[in-house]
């Protein structure tokens, strides 16, 4: 007589679940654009959602920036100058992903086949991939520190990019054998999951150890339809969420060590398909009752956030449930990761609940936009007649400047309270 044995995971009981209906964002008009995208981006202060605009490229930024400077007081009108523009695709971009350990690196990627790299603090282009792909690029994902790229193509490659030499180090034809986009992303051993479709369209996850891409690690069969399965990576939990577009559910699996690898956890349903996913970042979930993920589920008029949760009966802080997990502070300048360097995340601790740094306000340079740091006089000869002058120069500019940004950012908040004022003066009238 066999007894079936139990897989033991502290995440075997993960749960689900909608919150309340006055927690939701309602009036939203999700773009309706056919671009195979979450449409939704969100951190522990803000929500940002692709809306529907004539001409595309709008986004609305909800309280909970592309390179938009979001100020905390949140003004009540739209804000229609960018900080810095990048120009350098011919055509529209549809990939946008930070570089996870370099400040100010951005990838970008878009329909003419191309990946830019640039430095959004001085609007230079550092790297650009323009022949490496010979069609559409569906998906590109960071490794954890920064030094390689996984992309996806239309051309039913997948391929493993070093974007400093310009190298392909490692690709598979048809991960998937189906024509429908797939996605890839890098796991925590250095695997990478991929999602797509099989030749007779039924959708596939799949495990690959990319230095040795000849049979996968594990392949898995799904369901049939036609959603693109969109993976939300959590590399402190190894739990990898898909969201199908079109679908009304999100299953989820981990990734281990022991065979098959990928193991089915569950699945949320609700009765609504989803038109987008936004995936909050780790510092941003409450620990104290021990989320471990939360999505913003976008229907066609509204966003919904969805909370994953273990259940555990004690409330003190569950250390193996928040190991350190990656901050806000880059641990590399951007010239230093062009130059080669390669640094793992900056690690912080959620037991106290996460605590966001003070305020980064950018500084505006001549080196360098965004730079928070405060500016550094390169040191010059005595000899030099003219440094005293320089010096003194720049500073009374920077001074200048910060009085002036100090201004603005007083009348905005002036505007605001009007703002405000006269829309109680209004609805008292009414």
């Amino acid at each position: 007589m066999s007894r079936r044995v139990v897989r033991q995971s502290k995440f075997r009981h993960v749960f689900g679940q909608a919150a309340k209906a006055d927690q939701a964002y309602e009036d939203i008009r999700v773009s309706k654009v056919t671009w195979d995208s979450s449409f939704c981006a969100v951190n522990p202060k803000f929500l940002a959602i692709i809306v529907e605009a004539g001409g595309g490229g709008a986004f609305i930024v909800l309280p909970l920036a592309k390179v938009w400077q979001i100020p905390d007081y949140t003004p009540m009108r739209n804000i229609t100058e960018p900080i810095i523009t990048l120009e350098g695709h011919s055509k529209r971009v549809g990939i946008l992903s930070w570089h996870p350990t370099a400040r100010n690196v951005l990838l970008s990627a878009g329909g003419d086949n191309m990946i830019i790299i640039w430095n959004v603090g001085t609007g230079e282009v550092l790297l650009s991939l323009d022949d490496m792909h010979p069609d559409v690029i569906h998906s590109v994902c960071w490794n954890s520190n920064g030094s390689l790229l996984a992309t996806t193509c239309k051309d039913k490659t997948l391929r493993i990019i070093d974007p400093r030499k310009g190298q392909v180090v490692a690709e598979r034809f048809a991960a998937h054998e189906g024509m429908r986009p797939m996605r890839a992303v890098f796991t925590r051993q250095g695997h990478i999951f991929t999602t797509g479709f099989t030749r007779m369209s039924q959708r596939e996850l799949g495990l690959w150890d990319p230095n040795n891409f000849e049979e996968p690690v594990a392949l898995q069969e799904m369901d049939t339809s036609n959603g693109v399965l969109l993976p939300f990576y959590d590399p402190d939990s190894s739990i990898v969420y898909l969201c199908g577009k079109g679908d009304s559910s999100i299953r989820y699996f981990e990734i281990t060590d022991e065979p098959p690898f990928v193991h089915y956890l569950n699945t949320f349903s609700s009765k609504e398909p989803q038109r987008g996913m936004g995936f909050m970042p780790k510092r941003g979930l409450d620990v104290s009752k021990c989320e471990i993920a939360r999505f913003y589920k976008l229907h066609e008029r509204k966003c919904e956030p969805i909370i994953m949760t273990v259940p555990r009966k004690s409330d003190l802080f569950q250390d193996d449930l928040y190991p350190d997990t990656p901050g806000l502070e880059p641990a590399l300048e951007a010239d230093e990761w062009l130059s080669g360097q390669d640094a793992d995340p900056v690690l912080i601790s959620l037991r106290d609940g996460y605590v966001p740094p003070k305020h980064r306000e950018l500084r505006v340079t001549k080196r360098n936009i965004l730079d928070v740091r405060p500016p550094s006089v390169p040191r010059r000869s005595q000899s030099s007649s003219d440094a005293p002058l320089s010096q003194h120069t720049l500073e009374t500019l920077l001074e200048e400047i910060k009085a002036l940004r100090e201004r603005v950012q007083a009348q905005e908040q002036r505007i605001t309270a009007l703002e405000n004022m006269l829309c109680e003066l209004v609805d008292g009238t009414d």
